[in-house]
């Protein structure tokens, strides 16, 4: 999902250059204005087109949001927009049916919150459905943590994550057909990264991965104001660029040694590594490991848990299997995401498109 890519920091170094704020990256305030508007609270008499509104701050991968919504008075279905697939770097769209169930899990939080029950049904072919009836209003920590949940892709400060709140984060997670995998141990960790290093040369090796990749970055605050999606460089806690000198800069920052230290560095600074594993490879299983993964995520961030993805194993066929064996998993288990989470100051949010251009 995801979710991921330091692509530039070291950029400002590489281009000498006092980058931030500069050109076209002249629009900070305006960015965090939209940034803050996104994520407004819930309405108190909120509506299922403002429920959709908390649905989209879901998790997805590349911040590609491909999800589109279609409401009735009492049903939402939740469908895949294939015109923002990422088959490079999803080509069974494993992600964005994930995506699709990340979203599903904030709407029926947001909908509990304003008195609206809902019952969901997934498609064996992907769509989503929500039958909503009225019932006794509840909030959540989870609920809460919805606008400030982020995939805070940064160094961590080491700190170990208490026994209690790992159990908390498990029970979060718990969801049909899905299981979690903590790995605490140093050596374990290590492994790990050496499946992420190998699998990260593998796609910086891929053309169309790069390609894919670059189309998706947000360099500054401009472009990201005009797309409202994609990955903005400052939400990786990277500097911003002018649209002129990105050509310049990008090959020199963007290499496999640097991808590779920089990876290093996070997952060794990180608590420990969380891996989401569906029963069976199935798209109602990475739905399903979708909602799994957001209750996840937003029970950390009501912990104060900062996490990322790392799914560079699971993205690469051959490494996705060998990664499934290393973990000792069944023949018909799919490990879903890998996930680094520890101690970290939040980043800038990334943005979201209006609701009603997800609208069908």
């Amino acid at each position: 999902m995801p979710t991921r890519r330091s692509v530039l920091k070291g950029a400002a170094a590489t281009a000498a250059l006092p980058l931030a704020g500069c050109g076209e990256g002249s629009t900070v305030a305006s960015y965090a204005a939209v940034a803050e508007e996104i994520r407004r609270p819930l309405a108190a008499n909120a509506d299922l087109m403002e429920c959709v509104r908390y649905a989209t701050l879901a998790a997805n991968s590349h911040n590609t949001q491909p999800w589109q919504f279609e409401l009735s008075s009492n049903k939402v279905a939740i469908l895949p927009d294939l015109s923002r697939r990422t088959p490079a770097v999803d080509p069974d769209d494993h992600h964005l049916y994930a995506s699709l169930g990340c979203a599903a899990e904030n709407f029926l939080l947001a909908a509990r919150a304003r008195g609206l029950y809902g019952a969901l049904e997934a498609g064996a072919d992907g769509p989503i459905a929500i039958a909503v009836d009225a019932g006794r209003p509840e909030e959540t920590d989870l609920f809460a943590a919805i606008p400030k949940r982020q995939c805070t892709r940064s160094v961590y400060d080491g700190r170990t994550v208490p026994a209690s709140e790992l159990a908390l984060l498990e029970h979060a997670a718990a969801g049909e057909g899905i299981r979690l995998v903590f790995l605490m141990e140093k050596p374990r960790i290590e492994n790990v990264l050496e499946y992420v290093l190998s699998a990260n040369a593998a796609q910086m090796g891929d053309e169309a991965f790069v390609r894919e990749l670059k189309h998706w970055l947000r360099f500054n605050e401009a472009q990201a104001l005009a797309t409202r999606d994609g990955l903005f460089s400052a939400c990786s806690g990277n500097p911003t660029l002018p649209g002129w000198l990105v050509p310049l800069v990008f090959p020199f920052a963007f290499t496999t040694s640097g991808e590779n230290d920089r990876y290093a560095e996070q997952i060794r600074s990180s608590s420990g590594i969380a891996v989401f594993v569906s029963a069976r490879d199935d798209r109602a299983h990475w739905i399903e490991a979708g909602r799994s993964f957001q209750r996840f995520a937003l029970k950390a961030t009501a912990l104060g848990i900062a996490h990322a993805f790392v799914n560079q194993p699971v993205e690469v066929p051959a490494s996705r299997s060998e990664f499934a064996g290393w973990l000792g998993l069944g023949a018909e288990e799919r490990p879903d995401f890998i996930i680094r989470f520890g101690y970290a100051p939040p980043l800038p949010m990334s943005l979201r498109r209006d609701v009603r251009d997800v609208m069908v």
